[in-house]
C-alpha cells in the first residue's frame, strides 16, 4: 500500500513510519526537517513539506492510498491552537485536492469522554501546559466530523500515552469511541509503539470510517 505520513519524524509519527516499512508498505514521509529523518529504506521516500502550503502538499500527496496526519507544531510551541487548526484544516482539503480518499488523523486523548457531557480536557487535573493543544484538536475534531468526501478517521490515544511504557511493542489492545479505554488498575495507556500498531492495522483493516476512536490495553 502507497501511505503519505505527515510528520514522519515526531513522537508518534516516527514510531509509525517504523511499524509501516516494518509491515513492507511504501511510505512517502512529509517533513519539515530532512535532516531529522535518519531512517533509511528502499520502500521510504523523503519530501521536504510544509503542512500550511495547501498548493504544494496536494502535489505531494497524490498517487497515496492513505494520508496519515501524525502533524503536531510542538507541545511547547506558543502558537500550537493555532497552528495545529490551521495546518489540520490544510492537510485535509489537500488530501481531498490530491483524490485520496481515506485520511487518518493522530489527535488528542482531550476529547474523549470521562463521564457524561465531561470531556477529559474539562476535569480539573487536566495539564495547563497542553491544555492548547488539546483544545485544538478537540476543536479539529468537530471540524472534521463535517467532513463528507473523505473516509476519515480520527485517532485519539491513550490518556498515559508519553508515560507509557518506552519501547515496549506488545502488539495487542482494546479498543473503544468516546470513551477512554481503562485497565484493571483503571489506567488508560498505551505506549507509542503500539499507537503505532494500531493506526497500521486500521491502516489495512479499516474499522473506524468517519469515525473516532481511540486505543489502550
Amino acid at each position: 500500500m502507497k501511505i503519505a505520513l505527515i510528520g514522519a519524524t515526531g513522537f508518534v509519527g516516527s514510531k509509525i513510519l517504523e511499524e509501516l516499512l516494518n509491515r513492507q508498505h511504501h511510505v512517502t514521509a512529509i517533513v519539515r526537517h530532512p535532516e531529522k529523518l535518519t531512517v533509511q529504506n528502499p520502500k521510504l521516500t523523503m519530501l521536504q513539506g510544509d503542512a500550511f502550503n495547501e498548493t504544494a502538499l496536494t502535489e505531494q500527496l497524490k498517487g497515496n492510498d492513505v494520508v496519515v496526519s501524525a502533524y503536531n507544531p510542538g507541545w511547547t510551541n506558543p502558537n500550537i491552537y493555532k497552528e495545529f487548526l490551521q495546518a489540520s484544516t490544510s492537510i485535509q482539503h489537500a488530501t481531498k485536492l490530491a483524490g485520496v480518499k481515506r485520511f487518518i488523523v493522530i489527535g488528542g486523548a482531550g476529547s474523549l469522554y470521562v463521564a457524561p457531557n465531561l470531556q477529559l480536557i474539562d476535569t480539573p487535573a487536566f495539564p495547563a501546559e497542553i491544555k492548547p493543544g488539546a483544545s485544538a484538536a478537540r476543536e479539529y475534531l468537530e471540524i472534521i466530523k463535517q467532513e463528507n468526501e473523505l473516509d476519515w478517521t480520527f485517532f485519539s490515544p491513550a490518556i498515559e500515552m508519553h508515560q507509557g511504557t518506552a519501547g515496549v511493542r506488545k502488539g495487542t489492545y482494546r479498543k473503544g469511541l468516546e470513551n477512554p479505554v481503562f485497565d484493571g488498575n483503571n489506567r488508560s495507556i498505551l505506549s507509542v509503539e503500539d499507537v503505532a500498531v494500531v493506526i497500521a492495522d486500521e491502516i489495512e483493516n479499516p474499522q473506524h470510517i468517519k469515525q473516532r476512536f481511540t486505543a489502550a490495553y
